[in-house]
């Protein structure tokens, strides 16, 4: 059972300031979510596996490998103008 200085204890954590109607309410959800783990502790686990998702994970992200290279001298061909291996264009605003 859960008293009201745990309560009061929780309300202070999250930073809630509960009236005495919601606090009944949080209290009573939390009693049953207690009452829920406590259920499933009942189960017989030994020999289940422990997992971190249900279903399998697998990094779906390719490595990170640079093929094409350095090619700035290339592309600065391209430019209006170069400084210093940078782009110079015009101003847009003074």
């Amino acid at each position: 059972m859960i008293t009201d200085e745990t309560m009061e204890y929780v309300g202070i954590l999250a930073k809630l300031e509960l009236s005495p109607k919601e606090r009944e309410a949080a209290r009573k959800d939390m009693d049953g979510m207690l009452q829920y783990i406590d259920k499933l502790n009942e189960l017989d686990t030994t020999g289940v596996e422990p997992m971190s998702h249900v279903f399998p994970i697998k990094n779906v992200f390719r490595e990170d490998i640079v093929t094409n290279g350095d090619e700035s001298e290339k592309l600065l061909k391209n430019a209006p103008g170069e400084k210093d291996g940078m782009f110079v264009v015009p101003r847009t605003f003074d």
